[in-house]
């Protein structure tokens, strides 16, 4: 068991897991069913959840779990659950008239991926950041950045755009927990509870949007304009 204390062993999982988040933050600007959406980004939190949790094994700051934990309870289970009975309650179950077609977002979005390497390389000083795992996780939380902020402007429908802020709100907390190791315990609380209640408070504005234009389509707002 040897290997579990070895830091070399640590930076390849970090970077390893960091690497499947931003698959899956790919494979979710080429999916349409808002359901597989879900789910995706239900296992990209769970993952987020594990890089945050070997980060506080190889550098010792107990305090991290509490974030990992919270993690996986409110991203990784309880918003899901929440989105999908949301999906159920509107019976729209797919995306359909994107903005970008399919293949034209993912090759911009692998032209994010690069900028956000290009990026996030200039932040990278071995000798200056010895006991740093997964030097590529800042890049990543770039790339769920600016990847999330392109799925917002990209889809039509209100609750793909509620998933897009949630993935631009792990890139940012991948890159607090890779850049800091973990924020204070209260601003953590405050993160986490400000996530829930906005997902709640965006479900509610999807179901009315839903219910008066019986369409997610957030382009029919326009129709609100005196």
């Amino acid at each position: 068991m040897d290997f579990l204390q070895n830091p070399e062993f640590g930076d390849r999982v970090v970077t390893l897991m960091a690497a499947f988040v931003l698959v899956l933050q790919i494979a979710m600007v080429g999916q349409r069913s808002l359901v597989m959406n879900i789910r995706v980004f239900a296992a990209q939190s769970f993952l987020l959840a594990s890089i945050a949790a070997a980060i506080a094994w190889y550098n010792h700051a107990p305090h991290i779990y509490f974030a990992a934990g919270m993690t996986v309870i409110v991203k990784a289970f309880a918003v899901p659950y929440l989105l999908e009975r949301l999906v159920d309650r509107i019976e729209i179950r797919h995306e359909i008239e994107p903005i970008v077609n399919v293949p034209v977002s993912i090759v911009i979005s692998g032209g994010l991926t690069l900028v956000a390497y290009l990026v996030g390389a200039s932040f990278y000083h071995p000798e200056a950041e010895p006991r740093s795992l997964g030097h590529n996780t800042l890049a990543v939380a770039i790339s769920l950045f600016l990847i999330g902020f392109f799925m917002m402007v990209n889809r039509r429908k209100a609750l793909t755009q509620v998933l897009a802020l949630l993935c631009l709100e792990n890139g940012v907390f991948l890159a607090a927990i890779c850049l800091t190791y973990g924020m204070p315990l209260i601003v953590e609380l405050g993160v986490f509870f400000d996530v829930l209640v906005g997902v709640m408070v965006l479900g509610i504005l999807v179901y009315r949007i839903r219910e008066t234009f019986e369409s997610m389509d957030v382009s029919k707002l326009r129709r609100l304009r005196g």
